[in-house]
């Protein structure tokens, strides 16, 4: 994931903003908070697993509150921007919002305090590459990161593998795996120390795609040779052509068997985000076992073997579609959590405060999530925390 920096703010203080260079600004700005909130995950990830996380968390922890503070000014803009309907008095606001100090009318920790929005964004450019920095990263952002999971998920498939392996060649199999792994470890240590690991990740990467290539090309073999011999095709006569076309066959029958199995957890899948998500994608399932049993004919089979990838791409999509929604009813929880966390930190509170994070508490373990209602709760909290925080000693309460 590459780095993304924050949109020039249009306008400026005092003067009613242009409502098209508003516009064009919310959209880019709404883009940016996304792509800055995931990768600010993946770097709270990558520091997670560096030697020195006690001294990098405190950035981390920076970072998420400058984006919280933007964000809360965000929806602000949102509220005054109304879709657009704003005349001279709320073109001026939204200057004021845009320009004016982030902690003018909210609470919203001590990261943004004094800074304009602009300002902000930029110190979250600045800190978010010094962590890239730090952590040596690729100059593309957190890609190291990806691969250094994606690789875990390789060696735990290669796990699998080696495991249907036949006991003449068990002991061969794993002991490379066991130098796959080492080679992942002595990567992942480096990458903890601060050290550039992204030339090590290329040769890692190869080696592995290989082994696990070997392995599957070497299981289907094994099947097609016992299905030779029982079918008495196991004989030189058999030829080239013959072998191929089992080998079609055996590899079409096992997509079909995996994307029925994949069909059924994506069901499963669909019904769970249906219960928990309001307004859910809306992606069919497709039914494998609708096209038929495997043919036997070699073109028949061609066609449908790209029928069974059409429907593993399309299987693709509708998994990260899916998956993008559940973590979506998430994001609300850890926003519940981060706003405890830093009330925690100011030492306010009362009665009525914790009122309040008992409702949202219950809230966010509602299915379907009132995200609307949470969201607003959310926001009153904040609201209530600038309130008692601004509060002179011995006012008294409410």
């Amino acid at each position: 994931m590459s780095s993304t920096s924050a949109p020039a703010a249009p306008g400026r203080l005092g003067e009613p903003i242009d409502a098209i260079q508003l516009r064009t600004y919310l959209i880019a700005l709404d883009g940016w908070l996304d792509t800055r909130r995931a990768e600010l995950a993946a770097l709270d990830e990558a520091v997670r697993a560096s030697a020195h996380s006690d001294d990098l968390t405190p950035d981390v922890a920076l970072g998420l509150q400058l984006w919280q503070a933007i964000q809360t000014r965000y929806r602000r803009l949102l509220q005054v921007w109304d879709r657009g309907r704003v005349g001279v008095k709320e073109r001026e606001q939204l200057a004021s919002l845009v320009w004016g100090r982030l902690d003018d009318e909210v609470w919203g920790g001590h990261a943004a305090s004094g800074l304009s929005l602009p300002e902000a964004c930029r110190m979250s450019d600045a800190l978010t590459g010094q962590l890239r920095s730090r952590l040596q990263l690729d100059p593309a952002g957190t890609q190291a990161v990806g691969r250094l999971r994606d690789l875990r998920a390789s060696m735990e498939r290669l796990r699998d593998q080696v495991g249907l392996e036949p006991p003449a060649t068990s002991a061969a199999a794993r002991a490379k795996l066991d130098r796959l792994e080492e080679r992942l470890t002595n990567i992942q240590d480096k990458a903890g120390r601060g050290g550039d690991v992204g030339g090590l990740l290329g040769p890692l990467e190869a080696d592995a795609a290989t082994f696990e290539r070997d392995l599957i090309v070497g299981g289907v073999l094994r099947r097609q040779q016992a299905i030779n011999q029982t079918q008495g095709n196991a004989q030189p006569s058999a030829g080239p052509t013959r072998v191929t076309q089992t080998g079609r066959l055996e590899v079409a029958g096992r997509l079909r068997a995996d994307l029925i199995v994949r069909g059924q957890q994506l069901d499963e899948l669909v019904d769970r985000v249906a219960a928990a998500v309001p307004n859910p994608p809306k992606y069919a399932v497709p039914d494998v076992t609708s096209l038929g049993p495997v043919p036997e004919d070699p073109a028949d089979l061609e066609r449908y073997l790209r029928r069974l990838q059409q429907i593993a791409k399309a299987m693709d999509v509708i998994d990260r579609a899916y998956a993008e929604a559940v973590r979506g009813t998430q994001v609300l929880g850890n926003e519940l959590i981060m706003l405890r966390a830093e009330v925690e930190q100011h030492g306010v509170g009362d009665e009525r405060l914790a009122v309040l994070f008992r409702v949202a508490d219950e809230w966010v373990k509602l299915s379907p999530q009132p995200n609307e209602a949470i969201t607003a709760l959310l926001e009153a909290i904040r609201h209530y925390v600038g309130w008692l925080t601004r509060r002179p000693e011995g006012e008294e309460q409410l």
